[in-house]
Order: C-alpha cells, then structure tokens, then sequence
C-alpha cells in the first residue's frame, strides 16, 4: 500500500507572511510551481498561496497598468493579505488512495503534508498524473 510519504515532493519552495506578492509571483514563475506553502521561522504549516490567489491580487491587464507599476503594487503587499489559512492538511502516513479522492472532490490542487505541525511536504495534481503516466508504462509493457 503506497501512502502519502511515498508520493510528495519534499525538496520545497517556502515563503514567510511577511515575503511580498512580488516575491511570490517571481517564485512561482521562477520555479514553475502553482502553491506555495506558508511557513513560521521552525517551518510550521501557516497557509498556502496559489496562482489563483495572486491572480485574484492582480490588478487586470485591462486597466492598463505596465509591469513596473504592477510590481511596485506587489511589492507592498504581503503574503498574509492574500494567502489561505483554510487549507486542508494531511500526513504522511495518509493512504495515498486516500488522498486522491481528497483533491478529486474538493477539486484541490494540492495537499500540504504535515507532521507534528511541521510541513514535510506537499502532494500535488502533478504528482498524481506522473505516477498514472508511471503505471500506464508498466501496463502497456505487460
């Protein structure tokens, strides 16, 4: 049986409360990532930022504003204004079955992972369709 634990990425992009929606921003596009987990000073789970997060910040493309003045808005607006609190959590030990259905019927993006308060982890939709393409490989070479 394969548990949570099995699956997530554990090599993580972190931000503070205090890091600014700028930052965010260039982290997420930086490294390609959709969630950002929040964490304290001893790396325990506060909240978590997504794409849709910031581009609910963002101001419309339609209002005209460039990129400079963009960044200048994002620069004074901390993570804490914008990041979700309200976040579902599990542990490594979760089946990872268990997990699935989780994000399947509340349509999550991701699952932080979290032990003892602490985030050890983070087990995404991404994580999901490799292990599928994994197990769809294994299959067609049977």
């Amino acid at each position: 049986m394969l548990n949570v634990g099995d699956l997530m990425t554990t090599e993580l992009f972190t931000l503070q409360t205090t890091d600014s929606l700028k930052t965010a921003r260039s982290l997420m596009q930086l490294a390609r990532i959709r969630h950002i987990p929040i964490v304290d000073e001893q790396k325990r789970f506060i909240g978590l930022l997504t794409h849709r997060n910031i581009l609910e910040a963002t101001i419309s493309r339609f209002a005209e504003v460039d990129n400079t003045v963009q960044d200048e808005i994002d620069s004074g607006i901390p993570v804490k204004e914008i990041m979700r609190t309200d976040v579902r959590t599990v542990s490594p030990e979760l089946r990872l079955r268990d997990a699935a259905e989780i994000l399947f019927r509340h349509k999550y993006g991701c699952l932080p992972v979290v032990e003892n308060e602490t985030l050890v982890g983070i087990v995404t939709e991404a994580d999901f369709l490799k292990l599928t393409i994994t197990l769809l490989d294994a299959v067609e070479e049977t």
